[in-house]
């Protein structure tokens, strides 16, 4: 991604505005094409049109890069106007789209445990600054001529290393750290993960078949239970059914409630459930996490998803649309979001453990991320539901976010899906263990109990609308430098300064 943030500077370097502007939706265009297409299998109409929206926001920052080009210190400015793109990205319109972020790149690479210490906001910039740092190590030079005209680009080579030979080695350190102390830490609940199983090719008519989809997680936490007891494993402490375990709500229906109950008395443990609940108003509903402890006839605590997936769990504007695109009958009722933070009190071999409960499109959104840890949450655990995108590269992406707001939070995170890739995430990022797409499985996990709040969950937001601060201030004196005293029209300037 260093290159792939170089080439568009350099792409912009010396155009005009509005080519700068149109060049940067090309690139955006190639950008979301190749990350996002997935979202075909929803309705094919909506890959071309998130693509060509989303594809916007590349072209302002085009724009806005060409913009602060011929500034002094030109590749931070420009670093902070990517920021502040990703960031009105997760934010504007319906809620926002943080998927494609530069953050999620550095998983698996020498500066990933800086997100531990700048959060993923921060660690997008410190991406986007190391690929400006490179288009201006490699543009060519002003017109000054010997070493006078080398010595800007020299000045970025070097910072460039060091910045990423610093980075790099708090990288490395903390990722190292934390493998060290996740045995040192409070011991936690043992968990047994269901995957029930569901049928992908439906597309997203996956989770139609709403009673045999938790009759497969009943049966397959039978099997588990059977299992585990077989092999004279050690018994769990609680279970955890993903997102859509059940899409019936299982306090007002009466079979779907003995469907549950019944894996509770089996089991005798509690379980996290995944669950579609009625209300709060008439014809609405709600993704909820439900926790169901041994004996009680419902859930004695429960979160509502956030941030809900625009046209795949709520429709904008419904009575308008579903006139104008019928299809959109088919995501059903309204849903409604929830307006707490995801922790749920969990009373567990007679103590109270914290469990951040963080649902599937959730992974995306910094502020839901990281009230689990700022309000309590020892452990952190994804209910997901991604059966839909089976045999794309959605799951992996997804888990790929997953992997990195371990490393962001400094926790542990379980998670459970309904048939994609579940598992287990260590707080370095590490992946223990995962199942395979496309199927039915189960796994069980003895957990550590996390405590505090990391650096990067506190200054990322300070970093993420500090950067937008910086990018809208840079913008604007770049445009006022454009403009010609007492003529009001720009000038154009060719050369392809970058520092």
């Amino acid at each position: 991604m260093v290159p792939g943030v170089a080439a568009l500077t350099l792409l912009v370097a010396g155009r005009r505005p509005r080519a700068a502007l149109g060049l940067g939706y090309l690139y955006g265009l190639g950008l979301f094409t190749t990350t996002i297409a997935w979202v075909h299998v929803v309705a094919w109409p909506a890959a071309p049109v998130l693509i060509a929206f989303m594809a916007c926001w590349s072209a302002l920052t085009g724009w806005g890069i060409r913009m602060v080009q011929d500034l002094r210190l030109a590749p931070l400015w420009a670093a902070c106007v990517w920021s502040a793109a990703e960031i009105g990205a997760a934010h504007l319109p319906l809620g926002g789209f943080g998927w494609v972020r530069l953050a999620w790149t550095a998983v698996d690479t020498p500066v990933a445990g800086t997100l531990r210490w700048i959060g993923a906001t921060g660690v997008s910039l410190l991406i986007a600054l190391a690929g400006q740092l490179l288009a201006a190590a490699l543009a060519p030079g002003r017109s000054r001529r010997g070493s006078a005209g080398r010595r800007p680009r020299l000045v970025a080579a070097l910072t460039l290393v060091g910045l990423m030979a610093v980075a790099s080695a708090a990288g490395e350190w903390t990722v190292h750290w934390a493998d060290r102390q996740v045995d040192a830490l409070p011991r936690g609940p043992r968990v047994m993960v269901i995957q029930g199983g569901v049928d992908g090719t439906a597309g997203s008519y996956a989770m139609g078949y709403a009673r045999s989809v938790t009759d497969n997680h009943l049966s397959q936490t039978i099997a588990a239970l059977a299992s585990q007891r077989a092999a004279g494993q050690p018994a769990p402490d609680m279970i955890l059914w993903p997102e859509n375990s059940t899409d019936v709500d299982p306090v007002k229906d009466y079979q779907t409630h003995a469907l549950v109950t019944t894996a509770v008395t089996l089991a005798q443990r509690p379980i996290l459930v995944g669950a579609v609940t009625e209300g709060p108003g008439p014809d609405e509903r709600q993704t909820t996490a439900m926790w169901w402890p041994v004996g009680a006839e419902g859930p004695t605590d429960v979160y509502h998803k956030r941030n809900l997936v625009p046209f795949g769990e709520w429709v904008p504007w419904r009575s308008t649309l579903v006139r104008l695109i019928p299809v959109l009958e088919h995501v059903g009722r309204q849903s409604v979001a929830g307006t707490t933070p995801g922790v749920i009190d969990a009373r567990i071999n007679g103590r109270t453990i914290r469990i951040g409960d963080v649902i599937c499109f959730e992974l995306a959104y910094d502020a839901t991320v990281h009230d689990t840890v700022r309000n309590g949450a020892q452990v952190v655990m994804v209910q997901s539901n991604n059966a839909t995108y089976t045999h794309t590269g959605q799951p992996y992406q997804q888990w790929q976010i997953t992997r990195a707001r371990a490393i962001e939070t400094g926790r542990q995170i379980v998670v459970s899906t309904t048939s994609s890739l579940s598992g287990l995430i260590e707080p370095g990022g590490q992946v223990s263990d995962r199942t395979a797409e496309a199927s039915h499985d189960w796994r069980s996990y003895q957990l550590a109990l996390g405590s505090g709040v990391s650096a990067g969950v506190r200054l990322s937001p300070v970093i993420g609308w500090g950067s937008v601060a910086v990018a809208a201030i840079s913008v604007l004196v770049g445009v006022g430098r454009r403009v010609e005293p007492g003529r009001g029209r720009s000038t154009r300037r060719r050369g392809g300064a970058l520092g």
